[in-house]
């Protein structure tokens, strides 16, 4: 009997271990199926396209540049047979053109070098604040060519001054200061030596040139944050920003062009709203296509076709929203417009006086009563503005209009001061 049971024990034993073995791979798989729950399969990543290339640029930038040759290589533009050469390499004569290798070739491709692919993106960037309004709010108009000045008149934006305000604080301080600051955004609308306008390159980081890098609202928060545009921030506490903080991993960062719906981004992007092709809205360069209301000014105004971008933007909105919802919306960001116009405006007729008795100097930012009166409409105005169109009330309040009510009150008492030391300078 004891040799019968041996065995018995034996098979007792394996059929335990078996099932213990059973038992860990199943709970390594459920541990795994809840670590991935949510996350989009979009399917493995793209092949290096220049794994063999024998292109002598690749070859040569795969020892001295390695990083640039892999982010290239599994770029759609490198899949598509665009060469190194395609973008860099010009005629000896070109302006800009440097030797290098027996060859001549720009650092730094313009904007001339993506137009000979992309001709509707770049006549779109041109009509765009991004395109020379973004340049000569920090320089002005003075450096422009007849041929760019001419193209900047023609921009709905070329009707405000660039002269004035915001290229007065970096003249202050000066290029050591502004090649790190004003430049490092602004510069997007930068003329090329060659007359073309703009830097792709500051929405569409090189090499890769991804569209998941260039829909994600991280690459817009590199300008437009901070207390005179805080989009970024606002977005971030906005229904739409929740959606995409909490869920933004399981979108179709990679969907084709022109063919983006609720299924892909259940919520808006900053691209969504301003530029993609969604629904049955087509995709633009231009970001203020679909805007009604020139929200950077200090008194804001219509937009030249500020109907027909509206109708374009409700194109969007009408993906999620209905229309007696998003016309509410419009109608209520309408009247927050015309408010915090009231106020710029009471701004100004605070400080007529002293201008009236000349006792404001000519030059700008000279004295503290400048900064108040220019942070009101610039800083907090602006914020205002951004924060209800955008749906971020802790911004349109406590950094926006609430800063225009305090600032609103110095401005009272700045000019109280100053009209009575002047009366007591004059009286006998």
């Amino acid at each position: 009997m004891a040799n019968d049971k041996q065995p018995m024990r034996v098979s007792q034993v394996l059929i335990l271990g078996l099932v213990s073995v059973l038992i860990i791979v199943g709970v390594v798989l459920i541990v795994l199926a809840i670590g991935n729950a949510g996350t989009r399969v979009t399917g493995e990543e793209r092949p290096n396209a220049l794994a063999n290339s024998r292109n002598t640029c690749v070859e040569c930038h795969a020892r001295t540049t390695p990083g640039i040759i892999q982010q290239y290589g599994h770029s759609t533009m490198a899949a598509a047979n665009v060469d190194c050469q395609d973008c860099h390499e010009v005629s000896a004569d070109y302006p800009g053109a440097v030797e290098h290798e027996g060859a001549y070739v720009l650092n730094s491709p313009t904007t001339a070098m993506c137009q000979k692919c992309h001709q509707q993106q770049v006549a779109q960037f041109n009509q765009s604040r991004h395109g020379l309004p973004a340049y000569t709010a920090v320089f002005g108009t003075q450096d422009l060519t007849p041929d760019l000045m001419a193209i900047y008149q023609a921009i709905p934006e070329g009707q405000y001054a660039p002269d004035k305000s915001r290229n007065a604080i970096a003249e202050l301080e000066g290029p050591a200061i502004t090649r790190f600051a004003c430049e490092s955004c602004h510069n997007v609308g930068k003329p090329g030596v060659d007359g073309s306008v703009g830097q792709c390159q500051k929405c569409h980081l090189r090499h890769e040139f991804s569209l998941e890098q260039a829909r994600k609202p991280e690459t817009c928060n590199a300008c437009h944050i901070g207390p005179d545009h805080p989009q970024w921030e606002i977005y971030q506490e906005s229904p739409h920003g929740i959606a995409y903080m909490t869920g933004g991993h399981r979108w179709n960062w990679e969907a084709e062009p022109g063919t983006l719906t609720v299924e892909d981004f259940p919520a808006p992007t900053c691209a969504i709203c301003h530029m993609s092709g969604f629904g049955s809205v087509g995709s633009t360069h231009d970001v203020g296509d679909r805007l009604t209301w020139f929200l950077f000014s200090p008194i804001s105004e219509r937009r030249p076709a500020w109907e027909d971008n509206k109708v374009r933007m409700q194109g969007v909105c009408l993906e999620c929203h209905n229309p007696n919802f998003i016309d509410a919306f419009y109608k209520d960001g309408d009247l927050l417009v015309g408010r915090v116009n009231e106020l710029v405006r009471e701004s100004d007729e605070i400080i007529q006086p002293l201008k009236e008795q000349n006792l404001l100097t000519a030059d700008p930012f000279d004295e503290p009563i400048d900064y108040v009166h220019f942070e009101l409409w610039h800083h907090w105005g602006r914020t205002a503005k951004f924060g209800a169109w955008m749906q971020g009330p802790d911004y349109t309040q406590w950094h926006g209009a609430y800063e225009m009510l305090a600032d609103l009150a110095e401005l009272r008492e700045m000019v109280r001061e100053k009209l009575e030391a002047a009366q007591a300078e004059n009286t006998p």
